[in-house]
């Protein structure tokens, strides 16, 4: 009999939970580096469009200095990795292998059959 409301079930990994290839990744941010540089543009113009508000006008002029900045920072940056925790095992002393013997390893006697120089 098979419950499908039953919650004790494996879970099974999902691929999609698998992290996106180097190439998409890389398009990715090519895409927002784009975008961001895009908006640089359309802020300029809109600074000289408004320019009879002056603290608009430098608004957007300031907000459009540090996007190209931004854009190549997060243009190099990778995604960050997911956060992924390690199960702890239960630790099952039956099973364990046995404690080696410790060896004092010392140089080999000299050999008394040469006389020392």
């Amino acid at each position: 009999m098979t419950d499908a409301g039953h919650t004790s079930r494996r879970r099974a990994n999902l691929i999609t939970a698998a992290q996106p290839s180097y190439e998409d990744q890389l398009r990715s941010r090519r895409r927002r580096y784009v975008i961001m540089m895009g908006m640089r543009v359309p802020f300029l113009i809109a600074a000289v469009a408004v320019y009879h508000t002056p603290w608009l006008a430098i608004l957007l002029i300031l907000l459009s200095v540090p996007l190209p900045w931004c854009a190549v920072l997060i243009a190099n940056d990778r995604p960050a990795r997911k956060r992924t925790t390690a199960s702890r095992g239960a630790l099952n002393n039956q099973r364990a292998l046995p404690g080696g013997a410790r060896e004092i390893v010392d140089s080999q006697p000299e050999d008394q059959t040469h006389p020392s120089r």
